[in-house]
């Protein structure tokens, strides 16, 4: 028997997967909920240069540990407490740390690629894609690697043109066929967030029986 409901959420770079996971759980008991990225799941590039590790395509769907992410997705909904790897973005490698997790009644798993794979499109209870306009998703993007990753504006652009926006109109924009719903505007769309509340809450009555 399930003991937790999985969510969920995908979209391009940008596009307010992050907003919307937040919004949809806010009203829930704080212990009863996690969010997990699927960037935590980017394969470790230790063995690769450092300069190398900048050109690696990381909006590829080999770019993840799908077998990690589907196998501790699995141990979640069975109610068994897992170690979310946590992922350096300016080394490009998994840290010694992690992040455990159990006990969760509600998990949203947010990425870019989080519809992509067949098998955990299986486990979820609502998948979700956001629709957001390409240049709004670029330049939440720019910001957040300038701001946060470390990035320079040429570096950003450069990999934007080279693997972002070709590799989200080769696997990722297609994969929005596999969606319960597709939201434009993200987390700011409201009535949506509603609504996913409201199914989240019978989704919740429904394993507690």
């Amino acid at each position: 028997m399930k003991k937790s409901i999985l969510i969920g959420v995908a979209g391009g770079t940008g596009s307010g997967k992050t907003s919307m996971a937040k919004n949809i759980v806010c009203d829930f008991d704080p212990s009863q909920v996690v969010i997990i990225e699927q960037d935590s799941y980017y394969y470790d590039l230790k063995n690769i240069p450092l300069d190398a590790r900048h050109r690696h395509n990381f909006d590829h769907p080999e770019a993840y540990d799908f077998d990690l992410l589907k196998q501790q997705m699995r141990d979640l909904i069975d109610g068994k407490t897992i170690d979310v790897p946590v992922y350096d973005y300016t080394t490009h490698t998994r840290s010694s740390e992690f992040h455990r997790v159990s006990g969760h009644k509600i998990v949203v798993l947010e990425g870019i690629m989080v519809l992509y794979d067949p098998e955990l499109r299986d486990m979820m209870d609502i998948k979700i894609y956001i629709q957001t306009a390409p240049d709004i998703r670029f330049i939440r993007r720019l910001t957040r690697d300038i701001k946060r990753r470390g990035r320079s504006v040429d570096s950003v652009m450069e990999q934007y043109l080279e693997t972002v926006r070709p590799m989200h109109e080769l696997f990722i924009e297609p994969s929005k066929q596999y969606a319960d719903i597709i939201i434009p505007e993200g987390g700011h769309n409201t009535v949506a967030v509603d609504l996913f509340k409201t199914k989240v809450k019978s989704l919740l009555r429904q394993i507690a029986q």
